[in-house]
């Protein structure tokens, strides 16, 4: 299956529109479905086994990723920051309080990801990304990926598994509930998600960076790149 990257809706639905805000709703049991804050948690412990006390991530949406990931991540110590950049203000006061109970002081970004890495993402101690890099064409993913290599020692994404297996698990989402936006996005995302070594050939050459990119699970595909 050849990598096809098409407009998602949930991309170019207002904020407040209904259909999008049911879809967001979707997501987050699709999230569940798939485990990626369980998987990308592990790989952060693994990556970076010490404390993280500054914490990112790229795409954040309305933040529910994050608060499943600070739930399944031990309690943050004092002063541990975890930053959620979108280009939509959506993230909800219940997930500031959320990401609190666990020790982390929540810091939401209204931003373009490319500026924002080019400014203000200095000294993270880890980045991670859920269901965001299929979004962009090979040019801008590796003009991104080479940011996020200047910023941090670690990264952990998570992103769909382009497979026949993956294709025909997003097109039964209806049989969830889920409504016309999620079932459009599911097929689309799958049709431009990743699979052998596709995000580790756009990772700088340059670094010593250690990288790991496999399937997991049915329906993810993992990458992770550290420093030694």
């Amino acid at each position: 299956m050849t990598r096809s990257v098409e407009p998602e809706w949930l991309d170019v639905l207002p904020a407040d529109d209904p259909r999008a805000q049911r879809s967001r709703r979707d997501l987050k049991r699709v999230n569940a479905l798939m485990a990626n804050a369980r998987i990308v948690a592990g790989e952060l412990l693994r990556c970076a086994p010490a404390a993280i006390a500054n914490l990112a991530e790229i795409g954040a949406g309305d933040g529910a990723f994050a608060a499943r990931l600070a739930r399944a991540l031990p309690r943050a110590t004092n002063g541990a920051t975890f930053t959620l950049l979108d280009r939509q203000a959506i993230v909800a006061s219940a997930t500031v309080d959320e990401l609190a109970r666990r020790g982390w002081q929540a810091q939401p970004r209204q931003g373009d990801v490319f500026a924002w890495l080019s400014g203000d993402a200095t000294g993270r101690d880890a980045i991670v990304a859920n269901l965001f890099l299929h979004h962009f064409e090979p040019a801008p993913l590796a003009e991104m990926l080479a940011l996020v290599a200047a910023r941090t020692r670690c990264f952990v994404a998570c992103e769909p598994r382009r497979s026949g297996v993956a294709l025909a698990g997003s097109r039964m989402l209806g049989l969830a509930g889920c409504n016309d936006v999620t079932r459009h996005d599911a097929v689309a995302s799958v049709r431009a998600g990743f699979r052998d070594g596709e995000l580790a050939a756009l990772w700088p050459r340059a670094g010593g960076w250690i990288l790991e990119e496999r399937a997991r699970g049915l329906f993810s595909h993992c990458f992770v790149a550290r420093r030694p």
